[in-house]
């Protein structure tokens, strides 16, 4: 459909009902706004005259509600899409050119042909677009040209994972364009990680990513990462009473890669002592009885990590079948347990720097206003990220104003669960 016809269709109001089965009770106005927004952006920047077949895609950002740092040592998670998310307007373009422009970004130009990892890319855009190419092809499809403009409601630094949010998009769209829909959610997950482990540079786990492609709330088993065995659990939080509430620390982000990467190395030194690579092939029955000897040849930290590891892919695991049986009360104390483990034993809410404690603070803030019935942890990464509270609803204006009236205006995100992962939407 070219882009004018689109823009026709999407005002006459043709694809609500397509709409709505992706963004549920969002508004199809507002929706229906955001796509006008990047179908027009995208025709200032690659079709002026509006002559293109455009399509549209989207891929959310998602939320972690249990399984804090346990992915990468194949361990169980839960997680869930939610109701911000990265649009893209995309047109097929000749020969094997990929142009992707991000409002507010540099342009990433590749050629398709070029699967080799660019050392001067490290940590920019275009090598997420090229990784994602690179392993689409050796996947043993015909990678060809295409344009995208990308508007996203996914803020960096949000906690609510941006970048494993643009790279699913950039698979699903090659996926529909060059793979016939062949990628499944996990593959395109599988996919966004690699291009981000190896072109872009960073070890990150697959929770992120799995989230985003697959959508609605899921219990992921990372014991084999090759075919993570992933499980629905329908769940409305609001239905139970409670608002979801991501809260930005304001924290600096920089210089955390020798923090985030001390994680997973200390992790994988207390299996080493074991000779496995990871902890989830490590029995926790021989870390119990060799506790001590660990300590004196890993340190305390690394000790105290794989502690929590041990219980808190338990605690994923449980937190999921809570909410199967319908006991949110359960689930709570669940999220209340992991708050503390992350906070004692993970050891990702504060750092020995200036004002190094705020996302701590920001944690022990929200859990006061958040009261008995509520919980607040941290949320991802940690260390200068965010933070999840559930507030109860007839509190939340109050928490919204205490938070933001120590922590700065707009740090509180209500977000909602999305049921649907990344796809094209026309």
């Amino acid at each position: 459909m070219r882009a004018q016809e689109l823009l026709h269709a999407l005002r006459k109001g043709r694809f609500d009902e397509r709409l709505r089965t992706v963004y549920g009770s969002t508004p199809a106005e507002e929706v229906c706004r955001r796509i006008e927004a990047v179908t027009e952006g995208f025709c200032r920047h690659y079709d002026p005259a509006g002559e293109r077949d455009v399509m549209i895609f989207s891929a959310p950002g998602r939320t972690e509600l249990g399984g804090n740092h346990t992915d990468h040592q194949g361990g169980c998670v839960l997680a869930g899409s939610v109701d911000m998310d990265t649009l893209g307007c995309v047109a097929r373009s000749e020969g094997t050119m990929i142009r992707v422009l991000s409002k507010g970004h540099n342009a990433a130009e590749i050629d398709a042909r070029d699967t080799a990892a660019h050392t001067e890319e490290t940590g920019c855009s275009p090598s997420l677009v090229r990784g994602v190419a690179a392993r689409i092809t050796e996947l043993g499809h015909a990678v060809g040209g295409f344009d995208a403009y990308t508007e996203t409601q996914v803020l960096r630094g949000s906690g609510l994972s941006s970048s494993a949010a643009f790279e699913v998009l950039i698979g699903e769209i090659m996926n529909d364009l060059f793979c016939g829909g062949a990628l499944t959610a996990t593959q395109n997950a599988q996919i966004g990680q690699y291009a981000e482990n190896v072109f872009y540079g960073k070890p990150c786990g697959l929770m992120d990513q799995m989230a985003c492609a697959t959508g609605g709330v899921i219990a992921i088993d990372f014991a084999d990462p090759k075919s993570p065995v992933v499980r629905r659990c329908p769940v409305d939080f609001a239905r139970e009473g409670f608002a979801l509430v991501v809260i930005d620390s304001g924290a600096s982000h920089a210089n955390l890669d020798d923090e985030y990467a001390a994680i997973p190395n200390e992790c994988r030194a207390v299996a080493g002592y074991f000779g496995k690579n990871r902890l989830r092939d490590v029995d926790e029955a021989a870390f119990l009885r060799e506790r001590e000897a660990i300590l004196a040849a890993c340190g305390e930290r690394p000790t105290l990590r794989a502690e929590h590891f041990f219980a808190e892919t338990k605690r994923a695991a449980a937190e999921y079948e809570a909410l199967e049986r319908g006991d949110f009360r359960g689930y709570l104390a669940l999220v209340r347990e992991s708050a503390r483990s992350s906070e004692e034993k993970l050891q990702n809410v504060s750092l020995d720097r200036p004002d190094g404690d705020r996302l701590l603070r920001v944690i022990r803030k929200a859990r006061v206003l958040a009261g008995e019935a509520g919980a607040a942890r941290v949320h991802g990464g940690g260390f200068a990220g965010t933070a999840q509270a559930y507030v109860p609803l007839g509190a939340l204006d109050g928490f919204i104003a205490g938070m933001e009236g120590e922590f700065g205006a707009g740090c509180c995100h209500v977000v909602q669960i999305r049921n649907v992962g990344s796809v094209r939407l026309i």
